[in-house]
């Protein structure tokens, strides 16, 4: 725990949060807020059949893939972490992180179409370590130092998603389930695991075969109960988003914290749970059909839009009015019985609709943490090839069947740490790579402004 939270202090510390949120900025102004601009025109793109090219799954396979590993834990317990912890001011920040992210994963998406490779099982290949290796090479002249810093990101990321990938939803699913159901972490576990298994042995196909179906399903029966609580609660919404607002610049309800704690947890839950900038959704976009590198990034740009910016403002609400987080007169926050992490987002549910909200929340779990798990296969499995080749998925498969059951029985603080620390390491030489090939990234956008 002392070393993670020394290498988290570097990892999410001011220089990372500027970095992250700067490269979101700079990308938004490049493009012409491309994000919002263009965000009618990405959902039609995503339900258009006109797209071909030699990819592994469809545009819209590609972006449920990318959505299946980014609507996770960080969508229930994530948020509820950032509040306990930061305050309803992290809720803020996450929006403003999520708010930039969406041109930052239009860039990722364009990047790794365009720079792409086909490996010897004729799969499509692609992400930062590829457009690191191929881009800073085209433009830079090839170098060490390019192969050296796609490696790191693959490294960062095939350790990374043992941790935010699979071993965080398995142990937030166990509590969940523990706490509703009575049900044992390691009954959970095998369970999450044999799944697992079931669907990761069939490959990319296999994967976005089932987060295609799961992911939509999932997202609109939990934004559906969450509607209801608030409809319910119509009166208190009001003063929830005073709550947010108020806290973002001052830190005063964080027990006398302080602003830069409101702004790290919301900054570090949004990009837990978006993942804009982390360089893991386009190792998804590069495997779509779509030969298009700008209306795959506009595809691409709605990620941040769904995962944060709706269903986790969804959360945050509900647990806002629950009552369960109050401020008092002095602006200090408490929380009834020191709530938690899916543990508080459950309780908020259930304190709204009594006997039903804990089993929104439960079976939210199982289905945004599976869904994770499966599409962080596919990152962490890329990663590896990166760096080990095609032959060594075959052992990472089994160990990442082995981890899930695993991570259902960690203590949740030294998972969470270690998913925050390889999320920051992985961002690092992404951002350099989107920051160094922006340029692309600018005229991609502008000729497809001037075609239209």
């Amino acid at each position: 725990m002392d070393v993670l939270n020394a290498v988290n202090s570097f990892a999410w510390g001011p220089v990372m949060i500027t970095f992250l949120v700067g490269t979101g900025i700079i990308l938004s102004l490049g493009t012409g807020l491309v994000q919002f601009r263009k965000l009618i025109e990405a959902f039609r793109l995503l339900f258009s059949k006109g797209h071909t090219g030699e990819g592994d799954i469809t545009p819209f396979q590609a972006l449920m893939t990318s959505l299946s590993a980014t609507i996770g834990t960080g969508n229930i317990a994530g948020v509820a972490t950032a509040i306990a912890v930061g305050g309803p001011g992290a809720v803020f920040w996450m929006w403003v992180t999520a708010a930039f992210g969406g041109a930052t994963k239009f860039g990722e998406a364009v990047l790794a179409i365009k720079y792409r490779e086909v490996n010897e099982e004729g799969e499509q290949s692609g992400g930062p370590m590829y457009y690191i290796k191929n881009g800073m090479a085209e433009k830079f002249g090839p170098s060490v130092v390019w192969k050296a810093l796609g490696w790191a990101f693959a490294f960062f990321g095939v350790v990374a998603s043992f941790g935010i990938g699979n071993m965080v939803q398995s142990n937030s699913v166990a509590a969940a389930m523990e706490s509703s159901l009575n049900i044992p972490p390691y009954v959970s576990g095998l369970i999450i695991a044999g799944l697992t298994a079931l669907v990761i042995l069939g490959g990319i196909k296999s994967i976005a075969r089932v987060t295609s179906r799961i992911v939509p399903v999932m997202a609109f029966f939990f934004v559906i109960g969450s509607l209801i609580v608030l409809f319910g609660k119509s009166t208190l919404v009001p003063a929830a988003f005073e709550m947010i607002f108020s806290n973002a610049f001052t830190g005063a309800a964080v027990g006398g914290g302080l602003v830069g704690t409101v702004i790290r947890m919301g900054v570090a839950r949004g990009v837990f749970s978006n993942e804009a900038g982390l360089g893991s959704a386009p190792i998804a976009h590069a495997a779509s059909s779509n030969n298009n590198p700008y209306t795959q990034g506009l595809i691409a740009s709605l990620g941040s839009f769904i995962d944060t910016l709706i269903i986790c403002t969804m959360t945050a609400l509900v647990i806002l009015v629950s009552g369960l987080v109050t401020i008092g007169p002095d602006g200090l926050m408490s929380i009834t019985d020191g709530l938690n992490g899916a543990a508080l987002t459950t309780q908020a549910f259930d304190v709204a609709l009594p006997g039903v909200g804990k089993y929104i929340v439960s079976f939210g779990l199982i289905f945004f943490a599976f869904s994770t798990i499966l599409g962080w296969f596919y990152y962490g499995s890329k990663c590896l090839e990166y760096i080990a080749g095609v032959k060594a998925i075959t052992v990472y498969k089994w160990l990442w069947v082995a981890s899930a059951f695993v991570g259902a029985t960690l203590k949740i603080g030294i998972v969470w740490n270690l998913s925050d620390t390889f999320n920051g390491l992985m961002a690092i030489p992404n951002l350099i790579a989107l920051i160094a090939l922006s340029p692309v990234i600018f005229k991609v956008s502008k000729e497809a402004k001037l075609k239209h």
